[in-house]
């Protein structure tokens, strides 16, 4: 890929924003997938309550469609988990085909955000998301790998749910990176993304010590994946396998 061709690296740039589908239903969770992708929203599914918790603490979603009636655990346990994990933040829509008020007010109090009867109307569905995303959406903003998390709203990094402290460098290297996950990126560019305005000389070895410090903070153990690779005679990329 050539260099014109890469997302910039700058922070405040676009990140996809990823939605969890909790549905049993494979036919309801295709056609919600399918509509989601044709919006541009990264997917991951759970048919169950239990994949569900895997799946959530695994990709960090910017939002959950749940249905209620789940095998194992219910749409209403998991979305109690996610309130009492802490992440009140994560919008949550459910679906249901219990239509009573009674119904919906349990819901809501619950920790869900909206509450959608099934049948529904798919366009009508993505609306609810697209609102709750304009409420919350930019502050779940981020890319996730194997455990590595980055957030760059937030400016916070988390390896395997552990919060990691850079400096605002080792931030904009590690998000030019992951941004561009198997894209090479030689010195020159990478020194062009960090000190775009600076008149100074910057050397090499300023991106290598650079480098060095954020593969200690985030490659802490010996069995850690090796993120940040060299590419000899060319420079470094973030490697996702």
């Amino acid at each position: 890929m050539k260099k014109e061709e890469r997302q910039s690296c700058r922070r405040g740039d676009q990140v996809k924003q990823m939605i969890l589908i909790v549905e049993d239903d494979p036919m309801i969770r295709g056609l919600i997938h399918i509509y989601l992708k044709r919006d541009n929203y990264d997917v991951v599914e759970a048919v169950d309550g239990e994949e569900a918790k895997t799946a959530f603490l695994a990709n960090h979603p910017c939002l959950v469609i749940l249905d209620l009636m789940l095998p194992k655990v219910s749409g209403e346990e998991f979305c109690l988990w996610v309130r009492e994990q802490g992440h009140n933040e994560v919008p949550i829509i459910m679906l249901s085909a219990k239509a009573r008020i009674d119904d919906k007010i349990a819901g809501l109090k619950m920790g869900a955000d909206n509450y959608v009867t099934k049948p529904f109307d798919p366009d009508e569905l993505m609306a609810h998301v697209e609102a709750a995303l304009r409420r919350g959406g930019q502050f779940c903003q981020k890319v996730s790998y194997d455990g590595l998390t980055i957030m760059p709203r937030k400016g916070q990094v988390l390896l395997y749910d552990k919060p990691v402290n850079l400096t605002s460098h080792e931030f904009s290297l590690l998000y030019c990176l992951m941004q561009n996950p198997d894209i090479v990126f030689s010195r020159e560019e990478l020194i062009e993304q960090l000190y775009p305005f600076n008149e100074q000389t910057i050397l090499d070895r300023t991106i290598d010590a650079h480098i060095k410090k954020l593969r200690e903070k985030i490659e802490d153990t010996p069995s850690s994946p090796k993120r940040i690779q060299t590419v000899r005679g060319m420079g470094y990329k973030f490697a996702t396998a």
